[in-house]
């Protein structure tokens, strides 16, 4: 499993936005130029982000994006799956018809899959936005 590079560049914007004080907004352009993200690109991760509740977005003069919500409340999880869709390391976790074997019951691959599943997106929602902008100040 690999993520995309629009789950990378929306890993940035909210990183950077975490990394400003609480209700700042910040304008697209300068997002897209801090970040190294090109700018039509960054429309459509925060629109993506916006959709999912991780980022407001306001319109005007003064306008820009700002995080929806604490960044102790958004974690790598919450990102990853506004970008790419509900976790899923193998199809026969979401979908038991998805099996070729067409087994009644489930496999052992089934469990062990299953756990680690379980386990990647247990690790993934441990690791909030305010964490890393904490670390990254540090650096």
């Amino acid at each position: 499993m690999q993520l995309n590079q629009a789950t990378d560049y929306a890993f940035r914007v909210v990183l950077y936005l975490a990394g400003l004080p609480s209700g700042t907004v910040e304008s697209g352009v300068i997002i897209a130029e801090r970040q190294n993200i090109p700018y039509r690109f960054l429309q459509k991760i925060v629109r993506m982000l916006a959709a999912a509740g991780l980022v407001k977005s306001y319109r005007g003069v003064e306008g820009g994006f700002a995080l929806a919500k604490s960044p102790d409340n958004i974690t790598l999880y919450d990102v990853i799956t506004a970008m790419e869709g509900p976790l899923g390391i193998h199809r026969c976790l979401a979908e038991r018809n998805a099996c070729n074997k067409s087994c009644g019951q489930e496999c052992p691959v089934h469990h062990a899959l299953a756990g680690i599943q379980e386990r990647l997106a247990a690790d993934l929602s441990s690791v909030t936005f305010a964490a890393l902008a904490a670390e990254a100040k540090i650096k």
